[in-house]
């Protein structure tokens, strides 16, 4: 692994940035973990506004969990994978963190053959779009609220497809399709006009008959014959998906892949500390797949967990698939005298927080040096409320000729001198040998404000609870994991049912 010492957050989507320009090919990046993803997300926009991103997320669930992973993320992964595969040599960043790279993938093969095209005008009946909806992973509901979920009501077809930001309604008119528009999921109000639409299968499994004669007879080599009284085999064999089952992705597959298959001459980095997260990770698989045959041996909640290796990229298989090519590993530090590697020159920025004046004075002194430096200055706020407010508190202390910019690239056009004054999350800012980035907490020691937590109307609650089945498992926000049994109406200090809300 090559070490680029010099990157703290906020540089390192910089180098990426400079490294797809540099590169032939797409850049594949590491980072040790959702956050560090969503942020890199973020920074590659900013600084890199014309550059196309793929974000590849890991499941939201733990290994061997008795749960499925969200829908929405499943449907992002899948989307990822499907663009992917469609032009692996394209120019993008593609960015995951250590937990899905490390996680074993559908073949490209199986994606392949999946997915669907419709357009206005074609044929097909109605009873066969739902069944190649449910065949492809898409759940049928009553109404359409969350990706990789469909409703059939006539000659009505709603579905919302992976990979996609809005669902959308194929009208038919028989078996022709009159036409396809988006709509809102919470008015159901139609809207955009679209002339055809690209589905993505919604879910890692293919459930064709093929692939479910698959898991049945590697579930019975595996875990023996009185092992098809287990009810997640009962509901595959019945065609139905239980809760968990994506656990046992790789009874349904050929083989399994991983995401350096899809990406075979992708330039690979690395997050500083990813290779900490990679031996976390690993420990937790292991641990869980303990405490699952522990379980299994002792008859306490049946769990028949599958070897780690057939889903999971063991120590040796990742060092393999790192082994590939040149792999940069990124770190905030500079490099030491005599070590190996290269220095980006990346710093920190000043911490400058304190009180407001001495903070502002603090700033204006370092403002005029990196001007005579020719440095770009910006001044990150986390929103636009508090941009503004930062642009009013500028002025205050005699800095008048601060700018607002939406990109970094709208920086470097300002004269040499001026402060951009950008919306851009970052938690500290960085100084390199063209730019000087501050953050809004490097400035004031803390958020000017802080977005209110959203609750949910009670309206909102009913439309869902109306889409809720009996027997459904249902996750409570405060006891976990159960199971709905319908609702019941109760009364309230002797008032009539009702009556609350009237």
């Amino acid at each position: 692994m090559i070490t680029v010492y010099g990157v703290p957050d906020g540089v390192d989507a910089m180098v990426l940035v400079r490294r797809l320009g540099e590169q032939g090919g797409p850049v594949l990046h590491i980072a040790r973990d959702d956050t560090r993803l969503a942020g890199l997300a973020e920074a590659i926009a900013f600084f890199g506004p014309e550059v196309e991103v793929v974000t590849f997320p890991a499941w939201d669930c733990l290994p061997y969990d008795r749960v499925s992973p969200n829908g929405a993320i499943i449907a992002e992964r899948i989307a990822a994978l499907s663009r992917l595969q469609e032009d692996p040599g394209r120019k993008r960043i593609i960015l995951t963190t250590v937990n899905a790279a490390l996680q074993k993938v559908p073949p490209r093969k199986a994606l392949a053959g999946g997915g669907m095209k419709l357009a206005v005008a074609d044929s097909i009946a109605p009873e066969d779009l739902a069944a190649f909806l449910d065949a492809d992973g898409y759940n049928r509901v009553a109404t359409v609220m969350e990706a990789g979920e469909f409703s059939l009501r006539g000659g009505i077809i709603d579905v919302f497809p992976a990979g996609e930001s809005a669902p959308v309604r194929i009208d038919l008119f028989g078996d022709v399709i009159e036409s396809i528009r988006r709509f809102d999921p919470e008015t159901q109000r139609s809207g955009e006009k679209l002339n055809r639409l690209d589905f993505h299968p919604a879910s890692e499994l293919a459930y064709d008959t093929a692939s479910v004669a698959r898991f049945r007879s590697a579930w019975r080599e595996m875990f023996g014959p009185k092992a098809v009284e287990d009810p997640l085999y009962q509901s595959v064999t019945a065609g139905h998906r239980h809760p968990g089952v994506e656990h046992y992705a790789p009874l349904f597959a050929e083989h399994m892949e991983t995401i350096f298959d899809y990406l075979p001459n992708a330039s690979v980095s690395m997050d500083h500390q990813a290779e900490n997260a990679v031996a976390s990770r690993l420990e937790l698989i292991a641990d869980h797949y303990a405490e699952r045959r522990g379980r299994a041996r002792s008859g306490e909640q049946i769990y028949r967990p599958i070897p780690p290796e057939l889903l999971y990229l063991d120590q040796p298989a990742w060092d393999a698939a790192l082994a590939r090519g040149p792999v940069f590993g990124f770190t905030p530090f500079a490099k030491p005298d005599g070590a190996e590697g290269v220095d980006i020159g990346g710093r920190p920025g000043a911490i400058l927080a304190g009180q407001p004046l001495a903070a502002f004075d603090g700033f204006a002194d370092l403002r005029r040096g990196w001007a005579a430096s020719g440095r770009t200055i910006i001044l990150a706020a986390w929103s636009a409320g508090s941009r503004e407010r930062l642009a009013l508190m500028l002025r205050e202390h005699g800095i008048r000729d601060a700018q607002m910019v939406e990109n970094a690239d709208a920086a470097r056009a300002l004269p040499k001198g001026t402060v951009a004054l950008a919306v851009f999350g970052i938690e500290r800012g960085f100084i390199t040998d063209r730019l000087a980035l501050v953050a809004e907490q490097d400035l004031l020691g803390q958020r000017i404000a802080r977005p209110p937590k959203r609750r949910k109307r009670a309206d909102q609650f009913i439309a869902e609870a109306t889409e809720i089945a009996e027997g459904d498992l249902v996750v409570h926000q405060d006891h976990g994991i159960g199971r709905y049994d319908g609702l019941e109406t109760i009364t309230v200090g002797a008032a009539p049912p009702g009556f609350w809300a009237k």
